[in-house]
């Protein structure tokens, strides 16, 4: 996977994309489905800039479900973002994602999370409205963008300090991988 430079001069801000998986898939183990993913979304115009480390989570809410493999990327392209949710939709069917219901396992979950600054109402809406409420995705973006404010709730101290107690979120070790 080739890491570039930002090429997007219209967005004030990266764009975030949330990467995750809890079943094995085709690629292989949930962290290797997650890193094939990322060079799907190259092969489709979108040229990734910068990987947070991955982390081993427990599901949010807390169920039986097997435990998640979550990072954040930074992502560039030409597209808008509807244009993007479409390429990260196409890359989850791709890898045999299926939308039965909420929260359920996955092979691969890609969300759009931030677009720079904006603030979306219609789909995507934007920034994603359950991100600062999760520490799988906030604990990543720390990692990758430590200085990163959320354009409507402030800085990412603040939401991580804000987060709702209970949700484990380990950075994954080489056992995991």
């Amino acid at each position: 996977m080739a890491i570039v430079a930002r090429s997007n001069s219209l967005v004030a801000g990266p764009i975030l994309v949330g990467v995750g998986a809890n079943l094995p898939s085709a690629f292989g183990s949930p962290i290797e489905t997650c890193a094939a993913a990322l060079t799907a979304l190259a092969s489709r115009g979108l040229a990734v800039v910068r990987r947070s480390p991955w982390y081993r989570t427990a599901p949010v809410p807390m169920s039986d479900q097997h435990w998640f493999i979550n990072g954040v990327v930074e992502v560039a392209g030409s597209l808008d973002p509807v244009g993007i949710l479409a390429i990260l939709h196409g890359v989850e069917s791709a890898f045999g994602r299926v939308r039965d219901r909420p929260n359920e396992d996955r092979v691969i979950d890609l969300d759009l999370l931030a677009f720079g600054a904006l603030i979306r109402q219609t789909a995507p809406v934007l920034p994603h409205p359950r991100m600062a409420r999760r520490a799988f995705v906030l604990l990543p973006l720390r990692d990758l963008e430590p200085g990163w404010t959320h354009p409507a709730l402030g800085p990412l101290a603040g939401l991580i300090a804000a987060l709702p107690p209970g949700q484990t979120c380990l950075r994954a070790s080489e056992h995991d991988i």
